[in-house]
Order: structure tokens, then sequence, then C-alpha cells
């Protein structure tokens, strides 16, 4: 792996060279300050008019449900819960290899090089992101619909996976999912959270997304809410990695803050399955919580599209809080870049020597970016993803000049897998 010169881009408002020597940013020096000519192994990129900024970081996804958009419209969320599950017992490792070489495609053109996934057939996910150069925390997900002989066997699973994960590159992190309290056993949840603490891997799990799973959680365990619950399991702590967090009482925000658990806010999805829209940003900041952001996966978020999701985030915060000043801008920033690096336990999501080299070249000649406002605010609220022209992940680019190398290749071979569901 060479050098990459990144000439004269704008970073931190300033005109800038970023050198990345391997798969880190070796530095950052004045443009022209430095004569890299003489060095041959330096591959050189002219920047002009172009920003670098840190490569988002999608922290909740389902990449295998990139070809599952808009199967299940407009439907209440535990009957479009049923109709995913249909569709999944009808998958196979073939389908999730093809969905997540999509779903890399959509997150590189979209600027994500980091995704945390949440999904079957990981094995698969792991080869197709890595084929296609991103970032991959990949989950063995329990999900063994309480019934104690799937537990067993997803045990077992489990650990084979982890010992062929110790064979991965640097580049791949292995986590352990929990579905949700409702779909996995008292005792698999336990065992999934020691199983991963003893090997310092990350949790990740799907906590009181819907009203519907907090009430039933207080009918079946003496009025505790999902937080409550696993807080009194032991789970919950700063390795936790916590989907939706939507419906939350004082005292879930209190515990949440205190365990430094990782909360991950999915606008989208939640908006569009109805599940709710009062994330309470606000309250899990000043407790303590690290908050991050995600998609959701593409059966209900329907894309990728980090800046869609920081944007969306942003004015809904705005709406119900009747509060414009609600989730700043610099703060929707490091929800989708530092913050994320921080729960996933990575140097990821900066722009700085020594950081892993995860870098977008957003590309500011355009009319979203004619505005005497700042960078930020044009890139958030105005421009779309196109504008970004380049991506780095780990040293490398994975997309220049719009280009994905095989992009044609990989939609025509995915399409051959879409009639193995009904």
């Amino acid at each position: 792996m060479g050098k990459i010169l990144l000439k004269n881009i704008v970073t931190e408002g300033v005109v800038a060279d970023i050198l990345i020597d391997g798969n880190h940013i070796a530095g950052i020096f004045p443009a022209g300050a430095q004569d890299f000519c003489e060095d041959g192994d330096v591959c050189v990129t002219e920047c002009s008019g172009k920003v670098a900024v840190p490569g988002f970081v999608n922290m909740h996804t389902h990449a295998g449900m990139s070809m599952m958009r808009g199967v299940g419209e407009d439907i209440k969320f535990h009957d479009w819960l049923d109709r995913i599950w249909q569709i999944e017992s009808e998958i196979d490792p073939e389908w999730v290899y093809h969905a997540t070489k999509v779903a890399c495609l959509e997150m590189i053109k979209t600027g994500t090089t980091t995704f945390n996934d949440h999904y079957w057939y990981m094995p698969m996910a792991h080869k197709a992101a890595v084929e296609m150069g991103l970032r991959p925390v990949l989950a063995y997900v329990i999900c063994d619909r309480n019934d104690p002989e799937e537990s067993g066997r997803q045990k077992k699973q489990c650990m084979e996976m982890y010992e062929e994960s110790l064979r991965w590159n640097d580049q791949s992190t292995f986590a352990v999912a929990v579905h949700a309290i409702y779909s996995v056993r008292e005792e698999m949840i336990v065992w999934a959270a020691q199983f991963a603490r003893e090997r310092g891997l990350k949790i990740h799990i799907h906590v009181s997304e819907t009203s519907k799973e907090v009430a039933d959680c207080k009918a079946q365990h003496a009025g505790m809410s999902p937080v409550e619950y696993l807080d009194s399991l032991g789970v919950l702590g700063p390795d936790v990695i916590a989907a939706h967090t939507l419906w939350l009482s004082e005292d879930d925000i209190r515990i949440l803050g205190e365990r430094g658990v990782t909360c991950v806010h999915n606008v989208n999805s939640n908006l569009k399955l109805a599940s709710g829209y009062r994330f309470l940003y606000n309250e899990l900041r000043d407790a303590g919580a690290n908050i991050c952001l995600g998609t959701d996966g593409c059966a209900s978020s329907n894309n990728l599209d980090m800046l869609e999701t920081m944007k969306t985030s942003a004015m809904i915060q705005k709406a119900w809080r009747n509060d414009p000043s609600a989730m700043p801008i610099e703060e929707i920033m490091q929800m989708a870049t530092a913050n994320a690096g921080k729960g996933l336990g990575l140097n990821i999501g900066k722009i700085e020597a020594g950081a892993l080299a995860d870098i977008l070249i957003v590309d500011t000649d355009n009319y979203n970016f004619l505005s005497p406002g700042s960078f930020e605010a044009n890139l958030i609220y105005s421009a779309h993803s196109d504008c970004i022209d380049s991506v780095i992940c780990n040293g490398r680019f994975v997309m220049k000049n719009r280009v994905v190398p095989g992009e044609k290749e990989i939609l025509a071979e995915a399409r051959k897998v879409l009639n193995k569901i009904s």
C-alpha cells in the first residue's frame, strides 16, 4: 500500500496537503509547504476546490436488506416485521452476499466508509464488504425466537464464526448482536453479553424501538422497561450499541447515560414505520450517552444515505421541540463521524495525523455551495450525496471521480437473485 497526497484540499477551513501513508493519515501540511515530488511512491491527487470530510459511519444497518426496498409499505410495525421474517425465511447466503455488495456500492456513493451491520449469513456479508473495500463491523445475530434448541445451535455457530473472524484482516471487526428482548430468551441475552465481554467485542441490540415493545416488557418483567430490564441483567455498558432508544423514561435516560451506552438514532426508519419521532437527543447527550446516527435497513428506510439521515434528524428535532437551535450543525457532524468512532472503539471519524485514513472528497463547484454560509451547513442542509466526488477508505480509493469499479457488474449479478423472494 503506497502513499496518497491530497494536494490543495480544504480541511478545517484551511487549504492544506494531506499525506496518507498506508492506512493512516501521516500528516497535514500547509499547502505547498512540503515537496513530495521526489518520492516516486506518492500518488498525488489535485483537490483544488474540494473539501476533506471524515468518512461517515452508519452505526445501525442491515446491509443484506438492500434488495428489500418497498416490500412492506404502509403497514404497522409488527405486521411489517412478520412480512420481513417471512421474506428472510426465503433468502440464502448468496442473496446476502449480493445484497451486501449492493449496499456497499450505495454506501460508497453516499460517503459511508464504516458500517455497523446486524444481519444474517455474516461470513458472506464480510466477503462482500472486503471486496468493496469498506470498513465493516459485522455482528453474529442472536435471535432464537425463544426456542431453547435454537439457542444451542446459535451459541455453537457464534463461537465458530468468532474463531473464523480471528483470521480476518484488521479492517474488519467482529461483534455480537442480540436481536431484541422480545425475540431472544433471557438466558441467551446474558450469554451473548458475557461471550462478547470475555473477548472485548461490541454488543449490538435493538432497544425500545416501539411503544408496544416497552408496554410488553413492563407486562412481562415486573414493570421494568427494556432499558431497566437489560440493566437488571447486567447487559448495559460502554460496549453496548443500542439501536433506536426511542421510547424512554427519565430513569431509562439516566441509566443509559451512567452506563455510557452508545444510542443510535434511525430517524427515517422510525418515521416511515411510525415507530415515533421524539428522539430524546438533548436529554441523552446531557446524561452522558454517546449518540450516533444510522439508516437502519432498506426494508424500512429505503436508502442508506447518511447525509439524508443527518438532515432529517436535525429538522425533526427542531420541529418537535419548537426550537431551531436543537441539534446544531457541529453536533450532527460529530454524531455521523467521531461519536461513531468512539462507540466502535476505532480511530475513525476525524481528519488528523494518526487517524485511520477514511476520507470523503467533496466537490464544492456547484450551486449547493454557492453561498456565504458555512461549508457544513451547505453540506448537510443544501447538498445531496452526489457532491461526494471521491472516497478513501483505509488509505485506498474506493471511489474516484464518482466512479466505483465494477458498478454495473455488481448490479447485474444482484438482479439474478431477486427472484428468490416473493
